[in-house]
């Protein structure tokens, strides 16, 4: 059964813009330009976009949903951390990250948001989340499953979809027989052109102050993986949200990095019922990622009425 016009919606990411937020733009102007555009969704980053994270004032959470509900927007995922290298003498233990996680569930329920993304710390190039996850997340799922915060690890570059690590989270889910954790999924594992210039991450430094390691993990992560959207098949009933990933728009409304057609194809045809939230990770210039979002925004739009059942043929 493909999914329906309706069951796929759009959002963005506050992260898409890195280089406004609090410089050209306030949270406000942020929430218009995403309604303007004519998305729905908006996910933000805690340590981010929160002031005073984990603890906001009592009159910015007044003040963030008051935008939500002037802008007809809904909070889609709230992306965390739980740093198991927050200290030098030692990795966290798994109380620590629990205790963590269970702060940031607790925070998004406030908000209003249904899941939560944490990212734990890695322990290979391909991204093997540090071996405390498992006992970590089996401690929080009755916290999602009381706030109804569905837990969803992200599956990003260079980790391709048939992998140990997606093959562990789903055998989790399976395991604890649970509905409240599953995947988020970003668009970056499908990027099929390299990126170069101002469109590479090689302009960004990947958490290492050792050259040699920055730039390892830097060409790791910008080489195309060129997944197999159709790979999403078996496991799309896990896929909760989904990172709409880009670094650069054609003027004739392209994406010259990632195959669009393959990846909405892939999520229609696999019933999707979610939201595509835009996650531009192009250069950080002043102004440019409301032009950039906007033309993705258009693309998704005209792909999706292309692919989609219309609702009238719903039944």
């Amino acid at each position: 059964m493909a999914t329906h016009l309706s069951d796929i919606q759009l959002g963005v990411s506050l992260y898409s813009y890195g280089a406004d937020f609090l410089v050209t733009m306030s949270l406000e102007d942020c929430f218009a330009d995403i309604a303007d555009m004519g998305a729905t969704g908006v996910e933000i980053l805690a340590d981010t976009h929160i002031p005073n994270y984990p603890h906001p004032p009592a009159s910015w959470v007044e003040q963030w949903h008051g935008l939500l509900q002037k802008y007809g927007l809904t909070p889609t995922c709230l992306s965390t951390w739980v740093d198991t290298r927050l200290r030098k003498d030692r990795q966290l233990t798994v109380d620590e990250g629990v205790a963590i996680l269970r702060r940031d569930i607790e925070l998004a329920h406030r908000l209003g948001f249904t899941i939560i993304r944490p990212k734990l710390g890695v322990a290979s190039l391909d991204l093997m989340p540090d071996p405390i996850w498992r006992d970590v997340v089996r401690g929080v799922l009755p916290d999602a499953q009381k706030y109804n915060v569905r837990i969803a690890p992200e599956i990003h570059a260079p980790t391709p979809l048939k992998s140990q690590i997606v093959e562990n989270y789903l055998a989790l889910a399976a395991e604890a027989d649970t509905k409240h954790f599953g995947l988020l999924i970003d668009t970056g594992i499908f990027q099929d052109q390299q990126r170069t210039g101002e469109h590479s991450d090689s302009r960004y430094i990947f958490g290492s102050p050792d050259p040699v390691v920055a730039a390892e993990v830097g060409r790791a992560m910008s080489a195309p993986l060129n997944d197999d959207p159709a790979y999403l098949a078996p496991i799309m009933p896990y896929v909760f949200h989904v990172h709409a990933k880009f670094w650069e728009m054609t003027e004739e409304l392209t994406d010259p990095h990632i195959p669009w057609e393959r990846v909405i194809k892939a999520l229609v045809e696999g019933s999707y019922k979610g939201f595509l939230s835009s996650e531009y990770e192009g250069a950080r210039i002043l102004f440019r990622a409301s032009d950039v979002v906007r033309k993705q925004q258009v693309m998704l739009r005209r792909l999706l009425a292309a692919h989609a059942v219309p609702a009238s043929a719903k039944g």
